[in-house]
């Protein structure tokens, strides 16, 4: 228990930071007001200008097919399930159209660990969204995806990344995190597909290569308060050492249709483990709300507890969704509830560049009031372009072997 909260409220005020042990006893006794007071002092510190930001992209999951079988995830589909899926090029082509039609400069695409797609259909699909969309930016592939390309491909991490670059890569988001403790992986299934190690040499190995790029955290299963914490101070450390991540999002688990099963993380939970990550990520510069789990209420609330973007329009989600959360918030109502809580909206890049004002204020965007999916229910269709790709597992050997069918 921390007795003396004035001082350390003085030393993070003046920019010291917090320690473990510190943090580790905020999290456990600090009231949750002086947790959200103190996040929204460094916010304020950090943004003096009142400006909350988001972004128009569209999470597109390529594909649902993955052998990393995480038992905390909903969405996957094993090699051969009758519900699997890849999306064709075309396919990809029609959804950033729409996205372009809202105002969206951006694509976020994370798939799972298919072993039928080689490292050439991603170069061949990046390649094709760059000539077709010079000017939208690819946010693509989570170190667990480009770790999975290294090891089917028998290349290093390194050439996968500069071999994406090279197809039009941006940069890569944060997925696959989870909480970097393996003890925690090793429970979840998903030591296998990155450890903690792996997951941050990737990032590390991206930032020297001049991405950006984001860092998650996926709270709520099995991790001790020490894990949750010190998988903050992983990030905070390899941040000292690249200066490479441009924000952090955190998330609690949705255990709805799940192996996993249990319970969801409380809303009280969510607000005081984003504020402890505002005072323990000193190096951080933007924390994103989490509304896609939480709602929009609480994501509202995220204002007043250190965060200082609404994250993305999305367009599209299907693994959250997958897993029984369906909270969705198009431009205006972002906007709206950025402005009610007494802030400037203002859309950004995947840089924290602030790119003007709300797009619906400055022409007609359809409404959309409920988040798209990667394809209709019970679309079974394969794309044509596959059979240029050799398949690694019998299933895909055999569906190869056959005629595509045609795309809807």
């Amino acid at each position: 228990m921390i007795h003396d909260l004035d001082a350390l409220q003085a030393r993070i005020d003046g920019g010291g930071r917090v320690s473990a042990d510190e943090a580790l006893s905020l999290y456990r006794s600090a009231p949750t007001w002086w947790l959200g007071r103190m996040a929204d002092r460094v916010r304020r510190r950090k943004h003096p200008e009142g400006i909350v930001t988001y972004i128009i992209d569209r999470n597109v999951n390529y594909t649902n097919v993955c052998v990393a079988r995480c038992n905390f995830c909903a969405f996957y589909r094993p090699v051969g399930h009758g519900e699997g899926y890849v999306l064709g090029f075309d396919e990809v082509f029609r959804k950033i159209d729409e996205t372009i039609a809202l105002g969206g400069t951006q694509l976020l695409l994370q798939g799972g660990h298919n072993p039928d797609l080689p490292i050439a259909w991603y170069e061949d699909l990046f390649r094709a969204v760059k000539a077709r969309y010079p000017s939208l930016r690819l946010h693509a592939l989570s170190p667990p995806e480009v770790l999975h390309l290294s090891r089917t491909s028998r290349v290093p991490v390194s050439e996968v990344i500069s071999r994406l670059i090279a197809a039009g890569l941006d940069s890569i988001p944060g997925g696959g995190a989870e909480i970097l403790v393996d003890r925690v992986r090793r429970l979840l299934n998903c030591y296998g597909k990155a450890t903690a190690d792996e997951w941050l040499d990737v990032m590390r190995q991206a930032h020297r290569a001049g991405l950006r790029t984001t860092a998650t955290m996926m709270y709520g299963t099995v991790e001790t308060d020490e894990e949750r914490l010190e998988h903050m101070l992983k990030l905070r450390a390899l941040q000292d050492e690249t200066g490479g991540f441009t924000a952090f999002i955190a998330w609690s688990y949705q255990p709805e249709h799940t192996e996993r099963g249990g319970r969801e993380a409380t809303g009280i939970e969510y607000l005081r483990t984003l504020a402890l990550a505002r005072l323990v990520l000193d190096n951080f510069d933007n924390l994103q709300a989490s509304w896609v789990t939480q709602g929009g209420k609480v994501g509202q609330l995220s204002l007043a507890f250190g965060a200082n973007d609404m994250g993305s329009v999305m367009i599209e989600e299907n693994v959250v969704r997958a897993a029984g959360a369906a909270y969705c918030m198009d431009e205006v109502e972002i906007v709206r509830t950025v402005e009610d809580a007494g802030f400037v909206a203002m859309r950004r890049n995947m840089h924290y560049e602030v790119l003007g004002e709300p797009v619906f204020r400055q022409r007609d965007v359809p409404r959309q009031l409920e988040l798209a999916t990667a394809r209709e229910a019970g679309d079974t269709s394969v794309p044509a372009e596959l059979m240029n790709y050799p398949a690694r597992s019998a299933a895909g050997k055999r569906q190869r072997a056959q005629p595509p069918s045609p795309v809807a």
